[in-house]
């Protein structure tokens, strides 16, 4: 069974980490609900969702999916390139203990998880402010022997590469190419997305669905013209905080341990 691991939102999230984006306000409590309704679509797909407490010293806290990178044979515990968000890593790992051995990144390796996107067994990572060629080099030391291939990718306009990339299934990415080198992937299709409507390459696939915000109308007709199953979800005030789909949770078979 799918395991959804997410975390409550910090009352603190309007000191969120930015890097390419404007700030704006954040409602915090309309950002309360949207995360309900997430946490209530991922529910309505047949996942496990398991929420932790929020870590009000931790603005970021809900995105927890940049402190750990959990495969089905072990769990990498990140070492995340913005100093502010280090703290975030501890309140997340006695949970992922109880289903994984866990491995720590160490100095000077840098690793935030939404750098990694995983389609089958190759680990396509980026190369970002947050994460570093020593981070991709620990996750291919402890993931190749588990059969991985790690492919690193440039990704000069983006926080993290799933903020611009995305798989739609094993044979289809969701990119903007203008902010990342999409040569790794030259063997997938490739949808692209509306320059204005960049942050769309975030979708989250559970369970054979995409899941998307809801706001995103033209990335959502370019789906479903190619008969992509898409459910829709809005998560508008966590777009002001730069994240996405992928980032609210670490998504898991618990019955691999």
């Amino acid at each position: 069974m799918l395991t959804a691991l997410t975390r409550a939102v910090s009352s603190r999230i309007n000191e969120c980490e930015l890097t390419f984006i404007e700030r704006q306000t954040i409602n915090v409590e309309r950002a309360v609900r949207q995360h309900r309704n997430y946490q209530q679509l991922l529910r309505s797909l047949g996942l496990n969702v398991v929420e932790l407490p929020a870590d009000d010293h931790c603005p970021d806290c809900c995105f927890l999916e940049d402190t750990a990178l959990v495969l089905d044979e072990l769990a990498i515990a990140t070492r995340p390139g913005s100093e502010a968000r280090r703290a975030e890593v501890a309140g997340v790992l006695p949970t992922i203990a109880k289903y994984r051995e866990l491995v720590h990144v160490e100095a000077p390796a840098t690793l935030e998880a939404g750098d990694v996107l995983r389609i089958g067994r190759d680990l396509f990572i980026g190369i970002t402010s947050r994460t570093n060629r020593e981070g991709i080099d620990f996750v291919r030391e402890r993931a190749a022997p588990h059969g991985y291939q790690v492919h690193a990718v440039e990704v000069p306009g983006a926080l993290h590469l799933k903020s611009v990339c995305t798989a739609v299934n094993e044979r289809t990415i969701l990119a903007d190419s203008s902010r990342v080198d999409l040569e790794s992937f030259a063997g997938y299709e490739l949808i692209e997305v509306p320059a204005e409507e960049w942050m769309a390459a975030n979708v989250l696939l559970a369970n054979g669905t995409v899941c998307m915000h809801s706001g995103f109308h033209k990335t959502l007709a370019l789906l479903q013209e190619r008969q992509i199953q898409v459910r829709t979800v809005d998560i508008s005030e966590f777009l002001k905080a730069e994240a996405g789909l992928t980032c609210m949770s670490i998504i898991f078979d618990s019955a691999k341990n």
